[in-house]
């Protein structure tokens, strides 16, 4: 005992921490910093899916000026992204910012998922819609600069990402499934909708407490000493100097679009295809599961065999599920189950590796700085916006154009023809596309491990 209690020349006198305790702190700080991803997700699909229809019966806007005020403030707030994560990278600190938003957020989704049943319903409509994406864009973007940064390696960077997407998946499946296990019986319209956002501010304080009391510090980067208006018009335009960023962008698009076409068609194809409308929400529910349960393995496949080469096997996957769906019909309910299956482990790939590839990308080796994340997310964010939308501007018009028509009997083959195509056949196009580039540009775009 007195030999272990006093040091000797041969012996430290206070030893390093286990390795152990080392991991098992290092985890802790990577759920602490995925914990704010599940609001942030969990705010996303109430805005894009519920507000327009809940708006049109609630307030009684006309459906066009309804229309025509979603779309501008989506398109407004899709284009204001890049100055945001300009302005991100010369603010005092990521984590400031992020306090900032989530006030915005806060305020804005209740005000979005409480209409006034009489009043001024267009002025509240435009003030909830700017407060709501205001702090959902500055909370993401200052989020996702802040994750980037705090990661000392590329594995520590994809590990990171990893923790925030599997909690968004959360965020998601709860904002999915809440509103119809918070309604009553004979409850007005809305009504699941007005708890949710009830639900959700005390949630969102609470996880972002805990991502910014409980995640890594940040490792020391110098804002830009430039007057502030020289200054941001440097960082909107710096990431679109970086060639590894162009080319990864330009596999985002494609990839994104691949990703977006089914979303948006995946109802139409259940309820008309299959004629299963009734499992509607057990195919979505297991296409997510399937996100978050699949997203470990390709984590740690990435530290195998590159994050790059990961990705593109994920995209394999996708391209394989999509050809098993066009090859289905009436009735087919558990081969298009594994359809979920499947797609949805590629998901996880596609949320998790190509944002630890931006991440890797932001801290600016090329460019010699570290301080320009923002910037880059900015851009980011401003593309996956507008790849939801083209995805509905592409996808909708074909199926106008090829005759198709929501409701289809089961017997109308034809009918179908176009849906089929459009769901199954697109995807894998650009899904191809977005491989071919990604394959071709690896060595550019991955870097080693460690």
């Amino acid at each position: 005992m007195s030999a272990l209690a006093s040091p000797s020349p041969t012996m430290p006198a206070s030893p390093a921490p286990p390795l152990a305790a080392n991991a098992a702190a290092d985890w802790r700080r990577r759920l602490a910093y995925g914990a704010l991803g599940l609001p942030l997700a969990m705010a996303a699909l109430p805005v894009y899916v519920h507000v327009p229809r809940l708006w049109a019966e609630v307030s009684g806007i006309s459906l066009a000026l309804l229309g025509g005020l979603l779309l501008a403030s989506r398109l407004l707030d899709a284009f204001v992204d890049p100055l945001l994560g300009a302005w991100s990278d010369r603010a005092a600190g990521r984590r400031r910012l992020i306090v900032l938003a989530l006030p915005f957020l806060a305020a804005g989704f209740c005000a979005l998922l409480m209409p006034p049943a009489d009043g001024p319903a267009v002025p509240w409509l435009l003030a909830a819609l700017l407060a709501t994406y205001f702090g959902f864009s500055l909370a993401s973007i200052a989020y996702q600069a802040w994750g980037a940064e705090i990661g000392a390696s590329a594995g520590e960077r994809t590990r990171l990402v990893a923790s925030r997407e599997a909690f968004g998946l959360v965020g998601v499946m709860l904002a999915a499934a809440l509103p119809g296990l918070l309604a009553t019986p004979g409850s007005p319209p809305g009504a699941g909708l007005a708890m949710l956002a009830w639900l959700f501010v005390p949630l969102l304080f609470l996880l972002a407490a805990i991502s910014l009391l409980g995640a890594a510090p940040v490792r020391a980067a110098v804002p830009a000493a430039a007057p502030m208006g020289e200054a941001l018009g440097a960082g909107l335009l710096q990431p679109l100097s970086d060639s590894r960023f162009r080319r990864l962008l330009a596999v985002y698009v494609a990839n994104g679009i691949a990703a977006s076409l089914p979303a948006t068609l995946v109802l139409f194809f259940v309820a008309d295809v299959l004629h299963a409308e009734q499992w509607s929400g057990a195919f979505l529910a297991l296409y997510f599961v399937s996100g978050v349960v699949f997203l470990p393995l390709w984590v740690a496949l990435a530290r195998r065999i590159g994050r790059v080469v990961t990705w593109v096997l994920a995209m394999a996957v996708a391209c394989l599920a999509f050809t098993g769906a066009g090859l289905l019909g009436s009735g087919d309910v558990w081969p298009f189950a594994l359809v979920c299956l499947l797609s949805g482990a590629a998901l996880g790939a596609d949320l998790c590796l190509p944002a630890a590839l931006l991440a890797e990308i932001s801290q600016g080796k090329a460019q010699g700085t570290a301080a320009d994340a923002g910037g880059y997310f900015g851009w980011w964010n401003l593309v996956g916006k507008l790849n939801l939308a083209l995805a509905a501007g592409l996808a909708l018009p074909l199926l106008e154009f090829t005759g198709y028509r929501p409701g289809g009997a089961a017997g109308e083959v034809s009918s179908v023809a176009g849906l089929i195509l459009i769901y199954c056949g697109l995807p894998i196009v650009f899904k191809t596309v977005a491989a071919v580039l990604a394959w071709r540009w690896r060595h550019l775009l991955e870097e080693e491990e460690s």
